[in-house]
C-alpha cells in the first residue's frame, strides 16, 4: 500500500509555490510529491507548459459544440481589443486586484 502525506502548498510571492502549512491541501504520495518538487525547481514557462498538459489529460474528451464557442470567444474578444472596444491591463495590474480582492483590501 502505497504511503500518502497531506500537502499543503503556498506561493510565495515572486516565487513557486512551495510545500508547507498553509494554502491548499491535497494527499499524494511519495512518488507524486518528489515529482511535484521537480516541477515547481522549473522555470515558469516549462511550468506551465507541464501544468496545461496534466490538465489536459484529465478530460481527453472534446465537445466540438464548446470547442467552437471557445473559437468564438477568442475571436469576439480579440476583436474587441483590436478594434479598441476595450482595453489591456498589465499582468502587474491583474496580480495586485486579485492580491486585493483575495485579501479584501
Amino acid at each position: 500500500m502505497a504511503a500518502y502525506r497531506r500537502l499543503r502548498f503556498h506561493r510565495r510571492p515572486g516565487g513557486p509555490s512551495q510545500v508547507c502549512g498553509r494554502a491548499y491541501n491535497f494527499i499524494m504520495t511519495q512518488e507524486a510529491q518528489e515529482l511535484l518538487q521537480k516541477a515547481l525547481a522549473l522555470p515558469d514557462n516549462e511550468r506551465a507548459e507541464l501544468a496545461g498538459t496534466l490538465i489536459s489529460s484529465l478530460d481527453a474528451t472534446v465537445d466540438p459544440d464548446v470547442e467552437a464557442a471557445w473559437q468564438q470567444e477568442v475571436a469576439r474578444r480579440l476583436h474587441e481589443v483590436q478594434s479598441g472596444k476595450v482595453g489591456t491591463i498589465s499582468w502587474e495590474e491583474v496580480q495586485q486586484k486579485g492580491r486585493t480582492l483575495l485579501n479584501g483590501k
